[in-house]
């Protein structure tokens, strides 16, 4: 049998690099791999989990689904869909909470962040969150998602639910794995942490021009001088030194032949580094990349019909597997 994968995005905004590199490549190349059987959502039901705009959430989950199709995801290999139109998905969640502890669930750090964050937002479906997400993983058995290191606590949590049923019902749910991607942490423009959408001037878009990208590049803080300094680690240089050496892969090609140069440069004790050179070599690195992605997303902008169908039909495909899950687990519950 195919292993099944699964992984979504809050529609909270664009995708972004960090995205990109730390879960969208990832989501490609599993689907091109015949031995798994991939399903991708805009979890907009985890958007309502903190302050929302109910007036623009539709059209922010169809972004997301058409930077999905425009970066490379395929509805041919994948089911691409909204977390919205598979209904099974909160059914299931609520099933779930029977076996999971409150005290666990407000121990998790993102619960606590979320709190800092929405001190005024503190609801029943923020603290549901995790039995969200194991629902979403769960309810098709998956057994590998691709995410950043970040969504850690929560898988843990999701394979504590699978354990806790699998005692309590029989149920044969399986203890999902995470899929690590070589950009599984991009640090943000701003200087501390990995690039977020909810952070001002952090990131990129997939869709960004090149004078956007130029702009956002230049801006990142860098020393007056390298004489004698090495790389520090959340520094705005080894900043852009790290995204320098994830968009200079595969390491056997000209591009990282020419990271390692400008690496070098760096570190050399002789003369001043020319940090304006590396912004703008950059800048045209990750140009390069995304300018097919922009070149298909503005297509895709003239095909409403197409994306359309591309959601309706993969609702349809994710609930014949999804139905079929929350049929079993209210048989064995005694719910059926």
């Amino acid at each position: 049998m195919k292993k099944r994968v699964f992984s979504g995005t809050r529609a909270t905004g664009r995708l972004h690099l960090g995205n990109y590199l730390g879960a969208v490549k990832g989501y490609i190349a599993l689907q091109n791999d015949p031995s798994y059987e991939c399903v991708y959502m805009a979890v907009d039901v985890h958007t309502v989990t903190t302050p929302f705009d109910p007036k623009t959430l539709q059209t922010a989950t169809r972004d997301i689904i058409m930077d999905y199709l425009a970066a490379g995801l395929d509805p041919g290999k994948a089911i691409i869909t909204k977390q919205s139109l598979v209904p099974e998905h909160t059914e299931l969640a609520f099933l779930f909470s029977s076996v999971m502890n409150v005290a666990r669930l407000q121990d998790l750090p993102t619960f606590k962040e979320k709190i800092r964050q929405h001190p005024q937002s503190v609801t029943m479906a923020l603290l549901n969150y995790p039995m969200l997400m194991a629902a979403d993983i769960l309810i098709y058995k998956a057994g590998l998602v691709p995410c950043g290191l970040d969504q850690e606590p929560h898988l843990e949590i999701t394979r504590e639910v699978a354990r806790k049923m699998n005692q309590a019902f029989g149920t044969d749910f399986p203890e999902v794995q995470r899929f690590v991607t070589e950009g599984q942490y991009v640090p943000s423009l701003a200087g501390e942490g990995k690039m977020s959408k909810s952070v001002e001037g952090s990131f990129i878009n997939l869709t960004d021009d090149l004078d956007s990208i130029r702009k956002k590049i230049r801006q990142v803080q860098t020393e007056t001088t390298s004489s004698g300094k090495q790389l520090e680690k959340g520094t705005g240089i080894n900043t852009l030194f790290e995204l320098l050496r994830l968009f200079s892969q595969p390491e056997e090609s000209a591009k990282f032949k020419r990271y390692l140069e400008l690496r070098s440069q760096y570190l050399s004790p002789q003369g001043d580094f020319r940090f304006g050179l590396l912004k703008d070599e950059l800048s045209e690195l990750i140009y390069q990349e995304l300018k097919p992605i922009r070149e298909k997303r503005k297509e895709l902008e003239s095909k409403p019909e197409y994306v359309d169908q591309v959601i309706i039909v993969g609702a349809e495909k994710a609930r014949v597997i999804a139905s079929a899950t929350v049929a079993e687990v209210k048989q064995k519950m005694g719910l059926g």
